[in-house]
């Protein structure tokens, strides 16, 4: 599985305007519904709402993977918000949030959701990585890197 392949151009922002997590968490269904990769953001934004009311998916290091399954996404999809300013997350390290990298699957994608977020996880471990990320210069930018992904 590559990160490209769940991630098209237009579900991608290097300047998030929210800075508060649900705020985000639309802004980044929006992205995934303008890509036509999400006929109704409303629905996906609730079932994720919901799974940071069990607890935050700020991980720490200035990265959150918000996720979620729900029979309003047709297939496993991916949106990045990359915040300039940093947002408040409640991540378990208590810091901003810069890197919001979203997974969204279907109910019956167990498997290759938990693969999914195993790898963004894995990858976003790694400093340089992340620091690839916050400062790249565009969207192109962005791809090339998670293309490379096998680089990190």
């Amino acid at each position: 599985m590559k990160l490209v392949d769940l991630l098209s151009p237009e579900a991608v922002t290097l300047d998030l305007k929210s800075q508060g997590k649900r705020e985000v968490l639309e802004e980044l269904c929006l992205l995934l519904a303008n890509a036509k990769k999400l006929p109704d953001p409303q629905a996906l934004l609730r079932t994720l709402v919901d799974r940071e009311s069990l607890g935050s998916t700020g991980i720490g290091q200035g990265v959150a993977i918000p996720h979620g399954k729900s029979p309003a996404v047709p297939a496993q999809a991916a949106a990045l918000g990359i915040s300039k300013r940093g947002v408040d997350f409640d991540a378990l390290d208590g810091e901003p949030v810069y890197i919001i990298f979203l997974v969204a699957a279907p109910p019956d994608a167990a498997g290759l959701h938990l693969k999914a977020l195993a790898k963004i996880s894995r990858l976003l471990k790694d400093k340089s990585f992340r620091q690839a990320l916050r400062d790249a210069p565009s969207v192109d930018q962005v791809m090339k890197i998670l293309g490379g992904e096998d680089d990190y």
